[in-house]
C-alpha cells in the first residue's frame, strides 16, 4: 500500500469536490481525490453558452448510451456524464433546482431517513448557496455556490411566462423558494459570465487554502475498493499505465455518481452476488440492490417556428459565434455569459396530483439539448416532461474490466402513469403555446407536429424523439429495506469503512434537476461524517394550491 489519508474520495463531481472542500476544514485530516477524467481548463466549460460541446464528445465526458430501450422504439439513449474535474456540474446546463420540498418528506417517511425531511435539508441548500438577489429564509447568502438568475432579457422569456398566465397557471418568482409550482424565471449556476461549476466553487479554495491536506489525482481511474474483510481498507486506481494502491486511514468515499458509483461496487465484489460469480468476481458482499432502481428524466420538444428573427438561430453562423465568444472572453457577458434556459416552471399533469409533476426549460430556439442536431429556422421549443417516473432501470457491468462501460438500461415509458403524464404534458404544452402572448412570434408547429394528435400518435412521438433530461439517479438507494444499498448516513449496508455520497443514493428522484439536491446532500454528508451537530430545522412554510384535488391549475 502507498501513501495513507484519511479518508479517499473516488469522483471530484458535484458531491465530492463538496466533500474534499468540508472534511478538509479539519485540520488533522488529509484528503485524497481522484478523478478518472482529466482538468477543467477548456474554454468550452467555462463559457456558459458553449455547454453543448463538452456533451458531443468523449473529452470531458463518460459518453454512456443505453442499452436499447424496448418503450423507446429499442432506441440507443444518450447519457453524458460529467468526466473531468467538477464532474458533471462542469458539462451540465447550469440550471439550478432544488426539487420539491414534499420530494425530501417522501424520503424522510422511509425508516432511518426521517433526516432527511424538507425542514432538515433546507439549512443546507441555504448553507451552500450564495444568491445573486440576496438571501431569506429559503436563499443562501453566503455559500460557496454562487446562483444567478436569468435576466429574461430575449422577448419569448417573458412571452412563456405570460402565456402561463393567460392559461390560468400562477406565477413564481422564485421556483426554488416558497413556491415551486408555476411559471417564471429560472436560476442557474453562473458567476459573472462563468459557469460556477462544484470544482470553482468548492475545489479551488480547498486547495488554496489547504494545500497540505488536499491532493488531486486526475485522469486516475479507480479499478476497485481494497477490503481487509469486510472493511474497506483504500482502493487501487490506474494512471498514465502505472497501478497504484493507496490506503484510507477513516473511509473510502465514492462519489462517482448514479453510474460509476455502483459499477465501482460491483467491480469490488459488492453487489447481486450470482452476477459477480457469472462475470468471476470474488463476492465481497450480496447487496442485491447496487446498480437497481435507476431512475431518470425524460423529456420532449414541443417545438415552434418563428415568425420574428429574434432567437438564438441568429447567433448560430460562425462569425456570430466568434463575436459573441469575443464579447464573452473581454466582457464576461453577452449571449456567451448564459446557459440561455432563463424561463421555466412547474405545473402539475391533472387534479388530484399534490405538487408538480411535469417541470419546463423554455430555450429560445429549436434544437436538441446537446446540440447533435442543429437548428434549421428561427424557432423555439419548451422542454416538458415527468418528474416522478414510476419506470425503474439497472447499472449492470458488462465485464469485470474497469475499463469497459456498463450495462445501463432505463426503461423509459416502461409504464402507463409514466406515458399518460407525458401526453398531459404535450397537450397542456400546446395550451400555453396557443394563448395571445405568443400571437406575435408563433409559426407553425414543428414538433410534434399537427399530424400528432391522438394518445397513440403522442406516444410515437414520444418514442421516437423524447431525450434523457440527464439526470440518473438511486442506483444505490438509502434506506433500510432489502434493496438499500446504503444507510441514512451514506455507508454501504453490512460494510465498514465504506460510503457514498451522491446523486445514487437517492431512494426517489426528485421533481427537478440533480445538480442543486448533490449538492445539498454532499453538505448535508459532511457534517454526519464529521460528527457535526447538524443545522438547526428550518420552519419556511411551503405552498400548496388550495384547490389540488379538484384543480388542475
Amino acid at each position: 500500500m502507498g501513501k495513507g489519508f484519511d479518508y479517499i474520495i473516488v469522483g471530484a463531481g458535484s458531491a465530492g469536490c463538496v466533500l474534499a472542500n468540508r472534511l478538509t476544514e479539519d485540520a488533522d485530516v488529509r484528503v485524497l481525490l481522484l478523478e478518472a477524467g482529466p482538468r477543467d481548463y477548456s474554454i468550452f466549460i467555462h463559457m456558459p453558452s458553449a455547454f453543448a460541446w463538452p456533451l458531443k464528445d468523449d473529452k470531458y465526458n463518460w459518453y454512456y448510451e443505453s442499452e436499447p430501450e424496448p418503450w423507446m422504439d429499442n432506441r440507443r439513449m444518450y447519457c453524458p456524464r460529467g468526466r473531468v474535474l467538477g464532474g458533471s456540474s462542469s458539462i451540465n446546463g447550469m440550471v439550478y433546482i432544488r426539487g420539491h420540498a414534499f420530494d425530501y418528506d417522501g424520503w424522510a417517511k422511509r425508516p432511518g431517513l426521517e433526516h432527511w425531511s424538507y425542514a432538515h435539508c433546507l439549512p443546507y441548500f441555504r448553507k451552500a448557496e450564495t444568491r445573486q438577489k440576496g438571501g431569506d429564509a429559503y436563499r443562501g447568502d453566503s455559500g460557496p455556490l454562487n446562483v444567478s438568475t436569468g435576466p429574461c432579457t430575449n422577448p419569448l422569456y417573458n412571452a412563456f411566462i405570460e402565456a402561463g398566465k393567460q392559461a390560468g397557471y400562477p406565477y413564481t418568482a422564485d421556483m426554488n423558494g416558497y413556491q415551486q409550482e408555476g411559471l417564471g424565471p429560472m436560476d442557474m449556476t453562473v458567476h459573472k459570465g462563468r459557469r460556477w461549476s462544484t470544482a470553482m466553487a468548492y475545489l479551488r479554495p480547498a486547495l488554496k487554502q489547504r494545500p497540505q491536506q488536499l491532493q488531486v489525482e486526475s485522469r486516475a481511474l479507480v479499478t476497485r475498493i481494497l477490503f481487509d474483510g469486510k472493511r474497506a481498507i483504500g482502493v487501487e486506481y490506474s494512471q498514465r499505465g502505472t497501478l497504484h494502491r493507496v490506503h484510507a486511514e477513516r473511509e473510502v468515499i465514492l462519489s462517482g455518481g448514479a453510474i460509476n458509483s455502483p459499477q465501482t461496487l460491483l467491480l469490488s465484489g459488492v453487489g447481486p452476488a450470482e452476477d459477480l460469480k457469472k462475470l468471476g468476481i470474488p463476492v465481497v458482499h450480496d447487496l442485491p440492490g447496487v446498480g437497481n432502481n435507476l431512475q431518470d428524466h425524460i423529456e420532449a420538444y414541443v417545438q415552434y417556428a418563428c415568425k420574428q428573427p429574434i432567437t438564438l438561430y441568429s447567433a448560430q453562423n460562425p462569425l456570430a459565434m466568434l463575436k459573441i465568444g469575443v464579447q464573452w472572453l473581454l466582457t464576461g457577458g453577452g449571449l456567451g455569459g448564459t446557459n440561455h434556459f432563463e424561463s421555466g416552471g412547474f405545473i402539475r399533469s391533472e387534479p388530484g396530483v399534490l405538487h408538480p409533476d411535469l417541470q419546463y426549460h423554455f430555450l429560445p430556439m429549436a434544437v436538441s439539448y446537446d446540440g447533435k442536431s442543429a437548428a434549421t429556422e428561427h424557432g423555439y421549443q419548451a422542454h416538458i416532461g415527468p418528474m416522478r417516473p414510476t419506470s425503474r432501470g439497472y447499472v449492470k457491468l458488462k465485464t469485470a474490466d474497469p475499463r469497459d462501460k456498463p450495462r445501463i438500461l432505463f426503461n423509459y415509458m416502461q409504464t402507463e402513469q409514466d406515458r399518460k403524464e407525458m401526453r398531459n404534458g404535450i397537450r397542456l404544452t400546446r395550451e400555453i403555446m396557443a394563448q395571445r402572448a405568443f400571437d406575435p412570434f408563433r409559426g407553425e408547429e414543428l414538433a410534434p407536429g399537427k399530424a400528432a394528435q391522438t394518445d397513440e400518435e403522442i406516444d410515437a412521438f414520444v418514442r421516437d424523439k423524447a431525450e434523457s433530461a440527464l439526470h440518473p439517479s438511486c442506483t444505490c438507494a438509502m434506506g433500510n429495506d432489502e434493496m438499500a444499498v446504503v444507510d441514512g448516513y451514506g455507508r454501504v449496508h453490512g460494510l465498514q469503512n465504506l460510503r457514498v455520497v451522491d446523486a445514487s443514493i437517492m431512494p426517489d428522484v426528485v421533481s427537478g434537476n440533480l445538480n442543486a439536491p448533490t449538492i445539498m446532500m454532499a453538505e448535508k454528508m459532511a457534517d454526519l461524517i464529521r460528527g457535526r451537530t447538524p443545522l438547526p430545522a428550518s420552519d419556511a412554510p411551503v405552498w400548496v394550491h388550495p384547490h389540488w384535488q379538484t384543480q388542475q391549475r
